[in-house]
């Protein structure tokens, strides 16, 4: 997440101040918008998770919702949160409650995180087929739980904290959240800091927004080794998905420039969307062979919040 609704002007003022073009050649890939989403029913989708049938899991930040998009455009809600009592001004930075990361497992069972600013209600949710969501972790009130990654070797999740500047741990029958790391590359500079997460072969994964960097982190038996730096310069990078079986391509959306990119091994990137492709604050993105899902969630614009669809070259 970047840039937030008008109702909190100080936190989008912040946003602003980093917006900027990234350095890197453009390489446009074909792409159109599959939907359009409502922002008066305060569907800006935040975060993205895949289902087999190419269902598109969702969650919707302002309205606090979790959704499911269709193949064919259709947009089934699956749960909605309940506000807090304050309304959510409580929750740091953005001043709204919020869902935010989002996990679908093979048995259909959906994992998603909310912040609200409220410690009776900020945490991983567990959403079954058929059922209502239940938080099986309680998060900290104080911070604003955003990316969110399953590590099936340890069965555990992993969460980014973006105004703690953590990365967390919790089991996936859920219990206490864990800090697993606290590293300084993960601390927001103004704004927000560790955002979208990823597990990837022996590492996790993570962006910084207000850095504009992607960050490698070993897992060494469980505990983090050193982070590595594996990009620099991603103005308003949010959440990003790998391509293929390796770790050597990330496509990455950047929020505040519009833009969505590619990024090679050794860290560079190139542009293959734009403004011109429709994007507007691009939260998230998730890759399913050649095609890249990519949700934009309008926080700065207001317009047209959007699911856009992008064809990668074959290799």
């Amino acid at each position: 997440m970047t840039v937030v609704p008008s109702s909190a002007a100080p936190a989008a003022t912040a946003a602003a101040r980093t917006v900027s073009t990234p350095r890197s050649s453009v390489a446009p890939v074909p792409s159109r918008i599959a939907v359009h989403f409502d922002p008066a029913k305060g569907q800006l989708p935040e975060n993205v998770a895949l289902g087999p049938d190419g269902t598109a899991y969702v969650t919707f930040a302002a309205a606090r919702q979790v959704a499911a998009v269709t193949p064919s455009g259709g947009t089934r809600i699956l749960a909605t949160l309940p506000a807090p009592a304050d309304g959510g001004v409580n929750t740091p930075v953005l001043a709204f409650a919020l869902t935010t990361g989002i996990v679908r497992m093979a048995d259909g069972t959906i994992y998603f995180l909310y912040a609200s600013g409220d410690a009776a209600t900020t945490g991983l949710y567990r959403l079954r087929p058929g059922r209502t969501p239940h938080r099986i972790a309680a998060l900290p009130a104080d911070g604003l739980p955003n990316g969110l990654a399953f590590e099936p070797g340890t069965r555990r999740f992993y969460l980014t904290d973006s105004v703690l500047g953590t990365i967390s741990t919790v089991p996936l029958e859920g219990g206490r959240a864990e800090v697993w790391s606290s590293a300084p590359e993960l601390a927001a500079a103004g704004f927000l800091g560790a955002n979208g997460i990823k597990v990837r072969g022996d590492a996790i994964w993570a962006t910084n927004l207000d850095h504009g960097t992607l960050l490698r982190i070993p897992l060494r038996h469980g505990r983090p080794g050193p982070v590595r730096v594996a990009a620099t310069g991603l103005v308003g990078i949010d959440d990003f998905a790998f391509v293929g079986a390796g770790d050597r391509q990330v496509i990455a959306a950047l929020n505040g420039p519009n833009m969505v990119v590619s990024i090679d091994v050794a860290g560079r990137s190139r542009t293959l969307m734009s403004a011109a492709d429709g994007l507007q604050n691009p939260t998230s993105v998730a890759v399913r062979g050649s095609t890249v899902y990519v949700l934009s969630a309008a926080y700065s614009t207001g317009i047209d919040p959007n699911l856009a669809l992008a064809t990668l070259p074959l290799r």
